[in-house]
């Protein structure tokens, strides 16, 4: 992709889907921003999953500027406002969507004339095998495609806030003993890691 000057970005992409399957996500999903018939669905079954969900929603960003040294950036921003209110305003360009029928292939304009060529998943697909849904997604990113859908799913997967030992309160909730508990309490946790 090229940055709002035109210079072409070298990098080689790094795919998030590759990376939660990889880590271990039992919730593994990529959809697009403007096919809401499918994300939305995605969302509510991320959130109802007990293990660790993933989503990856491609967003065409239309306003981003977030870079050292750029006077458009959210720290240079933070540190410079004035502000009596806050008011956001942003140009408005139309919203980009797109109808994919399952198994089907689309090409995607982009507000700067780039293409997402977005594949959805057979209506066949069997999501509860990470060797195979990574080899898949694999095999559809050497053709340029981005796989959209249910990508893996653990059927059996346990639940996320008891094997992180998460707090039952919210988190805002808690004063700083409680998220600040010392240098000895670091300790112990560290040392339950070794």
């Amino acid at each position: 992709s090229k940055s709002k000057k035109g210079v072409v970005n070298t990098d080689n992409p790094i795919d998030l889907v590759s990376m939660a399957l990889q880590l271990g996500a039992t919730f593994v999903a990529r959809s697009f921003s403007g096919d809401k018939a499918q994300l939305v669905p995605l969302i509510k079954a991320a959130i109802g999953h007990g293990g660790a969900a993933f989503i990856d929603v491609i967003s065409p960003c239309v306003t981003f500027n977030n870079h050292a040294g750029s006077t458009r950036s959210y720290d240079w921003v933070r540190e410079h406002n004035e502000a009596v209110s806050r008011i956001d305003f942003i140009t408005g360009r139309d919203e980009i969507t797109a109808t994919i029928a399952p198994g089907e292939v689309v090409d995607v304009e982009q507000h700067d004339g780039t293409i997402l060529r977005l594949r959805k998943l057979h209506t066949d697909y069997d999501p509860t095998d990470r060797v195979a849904a990574m080899a898949y997604m694999q095999a559809h990113a050497a053709q340029g495609e981005l796989v959209t859908g249910l990508l893996y799913l653990e059927g059996e997967a346990g639940d996320l806030h008891a094997a992180q030992h998460t707090s039952a309160r919210p988190l805002n909730s808690l004063d700083t003993a409680d998220l600040c508990p010392g240098a000895a309490a670091l300790e112990r946790l560290n040392a339950g890691w070794r």
